[in-house]
């Protein structure tokens, strides 16, 4: 029953961040999709690209390969390459696809099971927990690049700043009660 409720709490906070790369792609420009602050940093399509190759190498036949396939070109994903943005989403729908898919296959019989990743052994739980700590760790750069070219533009994607007293103020006047931190802001959407 706890790996139940961890399976669904990670599916939860891998779609929650998801949703928020969605939400700044929305809010930017074809250009600003591919724009780079100087050669040694990375477009938000160069990120997209670099989490598309990590999500089909490491749970493309998760259980049965190593994380890290032999066909993987992990170089080439950091060329600033998409053709538009179609195909960076593309790319990032395939990638996102492929992780839910891996994750609907894990349940409390194999959690614990070991898999590797450069010839590492991970539990499959540890696995999850690493690409929980990679992927929002990009999904934070995307973020932070939109709000940067947006400025004044920039809609919040959590609380409003000089809004926290008031949202404070309404989470406790509800009772105490068991939720996961996602449920409400996926209702929004």
């Amino acid at each position: 029953m706890q790996n139940d409720n961890y399976l669904t709490s990670i599916r939860k906070q891998f779609e929650y961040y998801k949703l928020l790369g969605e939400m700044t792609f929305a809010q930017l420009t074809d250009e600003q999709l591919f724009w780079q602050y100087n050669a040694e940093s990375n477009s938000i399509a160069t990120i997209v690209k670099h989490l598309w190759g990590n999500m089909l190498s490491r749970w493309t036949d998760f259980l049965t390969t190593d994380g890290e396939k032999e066909w993987r070109n992990r170089e080439a994903e950091f060329d600033n390459d998409p053709q538009n943005r179609d195909d960076l989403l593309a790319k990032w729908n395939v990638g996102w696809a492929c992780l839910f898919n891996a994750l609907a296959q894990v349940n409390q019989d194999n959690l614990n099971d070991i898999i590797y990743i450069r010839n590492e052994g991970h539990t499959i739980m540890e696995a999850i927990n690493r690409q929980l700590a990679h992927y929002p760790y990009h999904v934070g750069q995307i973020v932070f690049i939109g709000k940067l070219m947006k400025d004044a533009e920039w809609a919040s994607l959590s609380i409003p700043r000089g809004g926290s007293q008031q949202f404070n103020a309404a989470k406790f006047e509800q009772p105490k009660h068991r939720a996961h931190f996602t449920e409400e802001f996926m209702k929004k959407e």
